[in-house]
């Protein structure tokens, strides 16, 4: 059974920063990409980045409108993945998900889903 338990959302000032946090059991963690895709109010699914596996490929990958603000990394011994978020703006306001990828490009995420973290980016 896989899980994907998301935490670290919250409510924030524009240009704060915040770090989310994704735990992941019931598959080799350490064989897949791991991917950041969050969901806005009334929008759909946004991907966000996508990070190699790391033993064997350390590449990122990130979506324009984070890049250069957002950073995914990774600990394979803790089956987590993180994104470190920097100044953070209005429009970055989304439930977080992390996601399973098999590569780096948008749309390559697949099974399940967790429950998602909140962020509120708002003065």
């Amino acid at each position: 059974q896989v899980q994907l338990v998301e935490s670290g959302g919250g409510l924030v000032q524009p240009g704060g920063s915040l770090t989310l946090s994704c735990e992941a059991s019931g598959f080799t963690f350490s064989n897949f990409f791991m991917s950041w895709v969050r969901q806005a109010p009334g929008k759909g699914v946004e991907w966000v980045s996508t990070m190699g596996n790391r033993d064997r490929d350390s590449r990122t990958a990130y979506a324009d409108s984070v890049k250069g603000r957002f950073t995914i990394s990774r600990d394979n011994a803790k089956n987590t993945l993180y994104l470190q978020m920097n100044a953070l703006k209005s429009e970055d306001t989304a439930v977080y998900f992390c996601r399973r990828a098999i590569g780096l490009d948008p749309g390559q995420d697949f099974g399940s889903w967790g429950q998602g973290t909140q962020v509120t980016v708002s003065s």
